[in-house]
């Protein structure tokens, strides 16, 4: 059974407070650190987060907005998104950090991390693996796959992206794009396009957010959790 903690933290200033996931015995083990949607932290990520501890990991939600921004609306919480995608270089700074975080919990094996993300959050974890982060993988979640615009660096991270082939936000030549900067950066990647399906593929109420392009696909869901959970095995075996 997995035990749920706050863990309050402040990042250049601003008030955050992730979740961190594990198991009631404390014992350090690999984690995956879990990024949200633009919605921030919520009980989707949490409920992935409690499956990864029935599987034996621990996981870390971070939260990026900040606590204040709990339950907000959708037109505030898509303000914060442009408010953290206008500096990508403060963004990947704001990722070092939810990083270092969650090495420092005493249930955390610090070099067995594997960062994962949900739309924003997806892109959040490929801009960690194109920083040169000394992180197993980072793992995409129908994410955005538009490149920082920072220096490249060599990517030593495994990277795995899950898409939606009618995403109207990473439309076929950004896909094509993503193959390419991961092939010059050196990076043992894969990227899984499910036919027929949309932006949001992973969450039940993705409908709720109201824009076109963006549902939930049960059976995408499933293949991606599951091809997911194959990789933590090769990774942890």
């Amino acid at each position: 059974m997995s035990k749920d903690r706050a863990i309050p933290h402040n990042f250049e200033g601003e008030e955050l407070e992730s979740v961190f996931v594990g198991r009631r015995d404390g014992a350090a083990r690999p984690t995956v650190i879990l990024i949200p949607t633009v919605m921030g932290v919520s009980d989707l990520e949490i409920g992935f987060g409690r499956q990864l501890v029935e599987l034996g990991y621990n996981s870390l939600v971070a939260d990026l907005f900040g606590k204040k921004f709990r339950g907000a609306t959708r037109d505030t919480m898509f303000g914060e998104l442009n408010r953290l995608k206008s500096d990508r270089a403060a963004l990947l700074r704001r990722m070092q950090h939810v990083l270092e975080l969650a090495r420092g919990q005493s249930e955390v094996q610090p070099d067995h991390v594997v960062v994962a993300g949900y739309c924003f959050g997806g892109m959040c974890a490929l801009d960690l693996a194109r920083s040169g982060a000394d992180i197993l993988a980072a793992v995409s979640f129908h994410g955005l796959f538009d490149p920082p615009g920072l220096p490249p660096q060599k990517i030593s991270a495994k990277v795995v992206a899950y898409h939606g082939w009618d995403d109207p936000m990473v439309p076929p030549d950004k896909v094509v794009a993503l193959g390419q900067e991961l092939t010059a950066g050196g990076s043992d990647w894969q990227i899984h396009a499910y036919g027929n399906v949309a932006h949001g593929f992973t969450n039940p109420n993705a409908h709720e957010i109201g824009l076109d392009g963006v549902r939930y696909n049960a059976l995408a869901a499933e293949r991606s959790w599951t091809s997911f959970i194959n990789l933590l095995e090769e990774l942890f075996a």
